[in-house]
């Protein structure tokens, strides 16, 4: 096998009160990536399609994860990699990491599976560094594994798969305005309150909890951030008004996609999720923000070959 074509799905990082630990996994919305050996040494990327980003390997994030499983493997061949990019940069949901995910994985499936997922996920933090200046896996474990994911630990890096409820779907209200990653984490505060701090642990805790009992009413209860939220709702235009109208047409709760500007709604069946695609779409409709709207049930697989 000399070639791949692979889909690297978005994600949601955060989950409301998990900030940089918490992430779960998308289905219908994914980046395409072509990786090829070839006998010329290095990584080259050869096409990139849906939005202008840099061909230097150095430069791009799937490059950049790439390098650093090359130099891991010492191997005597190089990648080629064309990209068809269909996450918007700064959307909140995974682009970059669904680059870097995508190119390590593919070389590792080329290669014989050499790596486990935690030492894939370890290399796509490289590049996942280059665009928010540091490294967090949040985004790229839950591409590589599927479903939820907890990091528990990042040095060493130490990745928790947690069950997903059979019925949950989630509705990402993707407002076509961009916010970088760096600029987002820039504005969070250096201390938190003791109050808020039990209360966020607190949430985490029942909320992973709710995911291993099937819990749909504690899940609703967890999805609050008392501690991130506050500050980034600011930079997301009406972000109050979705929240409301989500949870009165039956999300179990609403939230900040990574550093946003998606918004999240976690929702017990495909019904419910339709009502609040409907009503949310009518909301955003009457601003003057183009927007995209997209219901998914949660990825349990997570990257594929196709």
């Amino acid at each position: 096998m000399k070639e791949l074509r692979i889909v690297s799905p978005a994600t949601v990082a955060n989950v409301s009160c998990g900030f940089d630990v918490l992430g779960f996994c998308l289905d219908n919305i994914g980046d395409e990536m072509v990786i090829r050996t070839t006998d010329k040494k290095g990584i080259h990327i050869t096409k990139i399609e849906g939005y202008d980003l840099p061909f230097e390997a150095e430069k791009n994030v799937a490059g950049v994860s790439a390098l650093a499983m090359l130099e891991d493997a010492q191997i005597d061949h190089g990648f080629e990699i064309e990209i068809y990019k269909k996450i918007k940069p700064g959307s909140g949901i995974g682009s970059s990491s669904a680059s870097a995910v995508g190119s390590v994985f593919a070389m590792n499936e080329l290669l014989g599976r050499p790596y486990n997922k935690t030492e894939l996920t370890n290399f796509a933090m490289k590049g996942e560094a280059l665009a928010s200046q540091c490294e967090h896996a949040d985004n790229i474990a839950p591409a590589i594994f599927g479903g939820f994911t907890l990091v528990k630990s990042v040095a060493p890096l130490d990745i928790l798969q947690l069950p997903t409820p059979e019925n949950l779907y989630a509705v990402i209200l993707h407002p076509q305005i961009e916010i970088k990653t760096a600029e987002a984490r820039a504005i969070l505060p250096k201390t938190v309150p003791l109050k808020d701090a039990i209360t966020q642990w607190s949430n985490v805790g029942s909320l992973v909890h709710a995911l291993h009992t099937n819990d749909y009413n504690l899940l609703s209860k967890s999805l609050t951030d008392v501690v991130v939220e506050p500050y980034r709702s600011r930079l997301i235009p009406h972000f109050n008004a979705v929240r409301q109208s989500a949870l009165e047409h039956g999300a179990l709760g609403v939230g900040i996609s990574g550093s946003g500007p998606s918004i999240f709604s976690l929702c017990h069946g495909n019904e419910k999720a339709e009502q609040v695609v409907v009503a949310l779409k009518k909301l955003y409709a009457e601003t003057a923000i183009p927007f995209e709207i997209y219901c998914s049930k949660i990825n349990t697989q997570g990257i594929k070959i196709i």
